[in-house]
């Protein structure tokens, strides 16, 4: 199966540059199956399964949506290849820009909003530098000088990177990334692993602890200070 995994910021355009995308592959007769991953709701599903390819929606609810699109990738495969799918598109919903959760052999593809200022790509971490192709919307928003700049920015955490530019209201600069897509011939086999190590993310308010006095709170903790400490039972 070949996978591709839509990574990026809430509200950066995601699920609107692989709706621009979808009619491209579909003109050249590749067909997708989409997974969206999303938090407590959406109805983004419902946009993809407009142009009739089968679409699974997942809830991450009280997890992490990367993580739980990681535990789940093995369904989101066997969903894609029930349904006789060319390609499988993954789409997650970042939340504490440290994940990143590209498999080494999937292509991995961040998209990041313009309109955020300059120093965001210095700040989303993994989800970017690791990425094979970063699409950067919105771009028209703000000046010349100003996309030339966080397009530098970019290739200062990632300079192995492609960039694209995509206007996810026209779909102008979609069909260079459905090109992508299509090309990809990475395939996905059972024993793949993640390109990047998750964060440690088991604590006591992972748990349920409400409160908030240090002295409540056991694992591996990290002080203001930049130290990590062990506090045990």
């Amino acid at each position: 199966m070949r996978l591709n995994i839509i990574a990026g910021t809430p509200g950066s355009g995601k699920t609107s540059v692989l709706a621009h995308a979808i009619p491209f592959l579909q003109k050249q007769e590749i067909k997708p199956a989409v997974v969206k991953i999303d938090c407590l709701f959406t109805n983004d599903h419902e946009r993809f399964a407009q142009y009739g390819i089968p679409v699974l929606l997942g809830l991450s609810k009280d997890m992490c949506p990367d993580h739980f699109s990681i535990y789940n990738m093995g369904e989101m495969m066997k969903f894609a290849q029930q349904n006789e799918a060319h390609v499988l598109i993954v789409e997650t919903a970042g939340l504490c820009h440290r994940c990143a959760p590209y498999t080494e052999n999937s292509l991995g593809i961040c998209v990041i909003d313009a309109t955020t200022g300059p120093n965001t790509p210095t700040k989303v971490g993994p989800f970017l530098s690791c990425a094979d192709i970063v699409v950067i919307t919105k771009g028209d928003m703000i000046s010349q000088a100003e996309r030339e700049i966080f397009r530098e920015r970019i290739l200062e955490v990632n300079s192995h990177c492609r960039v694209l530019e995509i206007n996810g209201l026209t779909g102008q600069g979609s069909r260079e990334l459905a090109n992508v897509i299509q090309d990809n011939k990475l395939m996905v086999h059972d024993d793949d692993v993640l390109r990047y190590n998750a964060p440690f993310s088991v604590c006591t308010l992972c748990v349920g602890e409400k409160r908030i006095n240090s002295e409540y709170h056991r694992g591996l903790l990290r002080k203001i200070d930049g130290m990590q400490e062990y506090v045990g039972e």
